[in-house]
């Protein structure tokens, strides 16, 4: 699983390098057809991390509270980020990951409580959040190349 956590680590650090020469509008524009925008897909890569690995488990989120509500699952861009909120998401992408695999080197997360995603995959324990959430990883990297297409044009 470690393998596993640190091929997360590197499609986050792939997201940051395709978005990198983005300008802030480009970052926070909604293209149409759309309900969100770069930005806020990588800030859910960290928030859909807390959920899948974290609150489904019945464990404290390891992020500020904020940062979650703003970007969990369920929400869309409520308002433009600033500079010093996009260095911070960036950020975050890498603290928050390298907190969970010491908890999960640690063990936090047992007993994990088994749930059911909303596409019918059963999670059992946090070896399967991890797996699914490399997955949750690919789709919102894939949103994010679709998004840069649209508001490069």
């Amino acid at each position: 699983m470690i393998q596993l956590i640190d091929n997360i680590r590197k499609t986050r650090a792939y997201v940051l390098d395709i978005i990198k020469e983005l300008s802030l509008e480009k970052l926070n524009k909604i293209p149409h057809g759309f309900n969100n925008n770069i930005i806020w897909n990588v800030g859910h890569l960290v928030a859909g991390q807390q959920t899948i690995c974290y609150i489904r488990c019945g464990k404290d989120i390891s992020i500020p509270g904020e940062f979650f509500n703003n970007f969990k699952p369920g929400t869309k861009p409520e308002r433009f980020i600033q500079s010093d909120e996009e260095d911070e998401i960036k950020r975050m992408l890498f603290t928050s990951l390298d907190i969970f695999e010491r908890d999960y080197q640690q063990n936090k997360f047992e007993p994990y409580n088994p749930w059911v995603t909303r596409t019918g995959i059963d999670i059992n324990n946090i070896n399967e959040a991890i797996i699914y959430l490399h997955h949750h990883e690919g789709v919102h990297t894939g949103v994010i190349s679709s998004i840069k297409k649209l508001v490069q044009k």
